[in-house]
């Protein structure tokens, strides 16, 4: 594909570029709507832009840190779905293998009782027809019913328990008719140590984290001084996350059950989709190895499959313009998205606060963590940080970021 750096076809200067964005950063901090964050912005590789800012825990008084540790949660789903792909690259895994190759005993029903093939592709790309618990609309779903964890909480499962009860439950819809946000990856995960042989922290480690020395990224954070706070949006600022609770993202959910310490339980399953912990910096480096065609962890052929959509038409009902890839949503249409970046930019989030897109037709990654839910990963400040790498928006003297 043409690519051009993001920097000479904006005619933009890193300094400019620096101001708009700590203008945003600033704003947020300041209007008490995030209490930390690690925002990195890299053009062609090269870094454009790096700043930690505000608390990584705000009753301790300790600073935010480039090197501070987060919990991932969705984040981790671009990282295992990696994973897959390399075991495709490798010729261990086809991305149209029938799941029960790996795990027989994984055979969802359709409401009239037919048992559906379902692939590796469609749980990369969220059209095997399975659900999520938090999606629910209350405690009275399949899901909530069933026990079935959605990977954040202290649930005392295994992986093989949490699949299992996925597997008891009726499809939502024919595996590959529709696109609904999913526990696949989680069912991916397994089938990752079936595969593999190992356990799903060896199999990414192998396969991902330590090819790309991601050192800080993994299913459970070993030091626990550098993993941050967990907030949760209120007024008149954010409340530190109490030990277990219940928070929706959406209206009309039952909610996520959060449970911050389950970052340090080595014994927590290994949850594919929501349950790794890292840094800001050692996910641009997947982020910029995925945008440059791979590198030596997958040919490019590959990633131009992750980076292509798979939904025809369906895509996350909550975001017009965007289909879904392999692990991420891709943009369809920057007009219906009402977004300034360019036609296939691909992005993700993360319930703990996180968002990320890759604009590869302008060879510009951009990663901003923070540590308070639900501002960071679907706030306005999401919308804000991106509007102003790309010179969309202005800051009015009052600190508040006004769409041109």
């Amino acid at each position: 594909m043409s690519v051009r750096s993001f920097s000479a076809d904006l005619n933009r200067d890193t300094r400019t570029l620096a101001q708009r964005v700590d203008a945003v950063i600033d704003a947020a901090l300041d209007e008490k709507r995030l209490v930390g964050v690690v925002v990195l912005i890299a053009d062609q590789g090269e870094s454009l832009y790096r700043r930690a800012a505000g608390l990584a825990d705000r009753e301790y008084a300790q600073p935010m840190r480039e090197d501070t540790v987060f919990r991932l949660a969705s984040i981790s789903k671009p990282i295992v779905s990696t994973a897959a792909m390399v075991l495709v690259a490798q010729s261990r895994l086809g991305l149209d293998d029938d799941v029960t190759r790996w795990l027989p005993d994984f055979r969802p029903r359709l409401q009239d009782g037919r048992v559906p093939r379902i692939t590796v592709r469609q749980l990369l790309s969220h059209t095997a027809g399975l659900g999520y618990r938090f999606l629910e609309a209350d405690e009275s779903g399949p899901y909530a019913q069933a026990g079935v964890s959605d990977g954040m909480d202290s649930s005392g499962l295994s992986l093989e328990d949490n699949v299992r009860r996925i597997a008891s439950l009726p499809l939502c819809y024919e595996p590959g008719t529709a696109w609904a946000y999913s526990l696949s990856i989680d069912v991916l995960g397994l089938l990752i140590e079936r595969v593999t042989g190992a356990t799903l922290q060896d199999a990414v480690q192998a396969l991902v984290t330590t090819p790309l020395a991601m050192a800080d990224t993994a299913f459970f954070a070993t030091d626990p001084q550098r993993l941050c706070a967990a907030y949760v949006n209120d007024e008149p600022e954010p409340r530190r996350m109490r030990a277990a609770e219940i928070v929706a993202p959406f209206d009309g959910t039952s909610g996520i059950r959060f449970a911050p310490s389950r970052a340090l339980d080595r014994d927590a399953f290994a949850s594919g989709g929501a349950g790794m912990v890292g840094t800001a910096g050692d996910f641009l480096r997947l982020l910029d190895t995925l945008r440059s065609g791979g590198g030596a962890l997958l040919p490019s052929a590959l990633v131009d499959e992750m980076v292509s959509i798979q939904t025809d038409d369906a895509g996350p009902p909550d975001a017009p313009g965007y289909g879904f890839g392999l692990g991420f949503s891709v943009l369809r249409d920057p007009l219906v998205a009402n977004s300034p970046e360019s036609v296939g930019t691909w992005r993700w989030g993360g319930a703990y606060g996180h968002s990320w897109f890759v604009d590869r037709a302008r060879a510009l990654s951009v990663v901003a963590f923070t540590n308070t839910l639900y501002e960071g990963m679907s706030g306005g400040f999401v919308a804000m940080l991106r509007d102003a790498v790309y010179g969309a928006a202005r800051v009015s003297n009052d600190g508040d970021c006004d769409h041109e």
